[in-house]
């Protein structure tokens, strides 16, 4: 027997035995009802913010939501790692960098396609609750509140690469610096001397998309260049895109000597409506790409293109996933955007004199 009867005839837990505490003393001590305490195990949204964390902390004080740690007893280690698609070089790089990181931790990896840039969706997040990984990082998406609340209730840490949107504050994320991206490879084009300078942009609904475009407009105010709309097209970082958005570039009465594309694969599309028109590069048209994916050297001419570090990206996010898992305190809300840099090869030069 595990307890005796004291002289009151209340039971008393003998000595070296402690008896667990249940959710219905963690809601006394938290002053909320069982069902509340119910919700906050359960991910439910409708808790507040206050509320939720005095209810987590004394969870996870007592046992009943475990961080999934590296001194986690017979449990597989695993990182999820989530794209909306899997069919570019663009996800290899982030696959390289998150690899590597986890690789050199023994830790697992598993990949995992939404199909949905924004959110993965509540049947992800079920299939996620199933599986249990250490950590999830998301390529592009974020998270509904509902869904965050449901992965931080089961101790399931995650990291945003690259977001879609703006991210909320207490999500943490690693970015790159898109705003100076396209500044710098707008800027490279001006000092060649081209002044009628095209885009390709990705989505315009992508937060990375319209830093580029931002970046590309005000560099182009700057040289007293007013920015002109006819000469921006929309794409969705794809060949296709881009073959599409240069063909409409190209075929206007005044085309331009230059365009900047939005991502590498955009510049391949240039690429391609180029040739069949007869225009050259770099004799006719200058390109720009964005990303310097491997194949950006190897195409001919060899592209000029931003440089964004994705595996660096991806070993960023990786590593802090890692740390959020091994130490508790660690904020959830850190937000780092690396540096971008211009990589000239021999897909630009100054524009032929009329």
């Amino acid at each position: 027997m595990s307890s005796t009867a004291n002289p009151n005839g209340s039971r008393k837990t003998k000595p070296g035995l402690e008896r667990r505490v249940t959710l219905a003393d963690i809601a006394a001590q938290a002053g909320v009802s069982l069902a509340t305490v119910s919700k906050v195990l359960n991910g439910r949204a409708d808790v507040s913010a206050v509320t939720r964390a005095r209810v987590e902390k004394l969870l996870h004080g007592h046992g009943y939501l475990r961080r999934t740690s590296s001194a986690s007893s017979g449990s597989a280690q695993m990182v999820e790692l989530v794209f909306h698609e899997l069919e570019s070089e663009w996800a290899i790089e982030i696959i390289r960098g998150v690899e590597r990181v986890t690789r050199e931790a023994g830790i697992s990896l598993i990949l995992t396609e939404s199909g949905d840039r924004h959110s993965p969706g509540h049947a992800w997040i079920d299939g996620v609750l199933r599986r249990r990984p250490m950590g999830v990082i998301l390529v592009f998406s974020d998270l509904e509140q509902q869904e965050k609340h449901k992965l931080r209730s089961r101790g399931v840490n995650f990291v945003v690469v690259d977001p879609a949107d703006e991210p909320e504050p207490d999500v943490a994320s690693i970015g790159s610096a898109n705003w100076a991206g396209g500044f710098a490879a707008a800027q490279h084009l001006l000092a060649l001397g081209h002044r009628r300078i095209g885009m390709i942009s990705g989505p315009d609904d992508m937060l990375c998309s319209v830093a580029r475009v931002d970046g590309y407009r005000s560099a182009l105010e700057r040289a007293g260049i007013g920015f002109d709309a006819t000469l921006v097209r929309t794409g969705d970082f794809h060949v296709a895109g881009g073959r599409r958005g240069a063909a409409q570039l190209l075929d206007l009465p005044e085309p331009p000597t230059a365009i900047f594309a939005g991502s590498d694969l955009q510049a391949l599309g240039v690429y391609e409506a180029a040739r069949p028109r007869g225009v050259r590069i770099p004799e006719d048209l200058s390109v720009v790409g964005y990303d310097d994916l491997r194949i950006a050297r190897w195409v001919g001419p060899p592209l000029t293109t931003i440089r964004q570090p994705l595996t660096e990206m991806a070993e960023t996010a990786a590593r802090m996933l890692i740390r959020m898992n091994d130490d508790p305190e660690t904020p959830v809300n850190q937000r780092f955007d690396l540096a971008t840099s211009l990589v000239v090869r021999e897909s630009t030069a100054p524009p032929q004199k009329a």
